[in-house]
């Protein structure tokens, strides 16, 4: 993960949490699926801010649109 970048440091105003320890008894392991490159048109303003998150904005806009589908994908089992 830090050859690609994936790692960095922590942002200094970044909020902390406590993670307790019940949730790591229902963990389950994430295993990433098979990425597919697309051509996407973005709102610029919507993209700019990702972009000024810093490295890896396009893995977070990934993260974001994973844990929508995941709540979807939810609702319609």
């Amino acid at each position: 993960m830090e050859k690609r970048g994936e790692i960095r440091d922590t942002h200094p105003d970044a909020p902390e949490y406590d993670v307790p320890a019940a949730f790591w008894e229902n963990a389950e392991p994430f295993v990433a699926p098979e990425k597919t490159s697309v051509h996407l048109r973005l709102d610029s303003d919507v993209f700019e801010w990702f972009k000024a998150q810093g490295k890896g904005h396009l893995t977070r806009m990934n993260a974001v649109l994973r844990s929508y589908y995941e709540a979807h994908k939810k609702k319609a089992s």
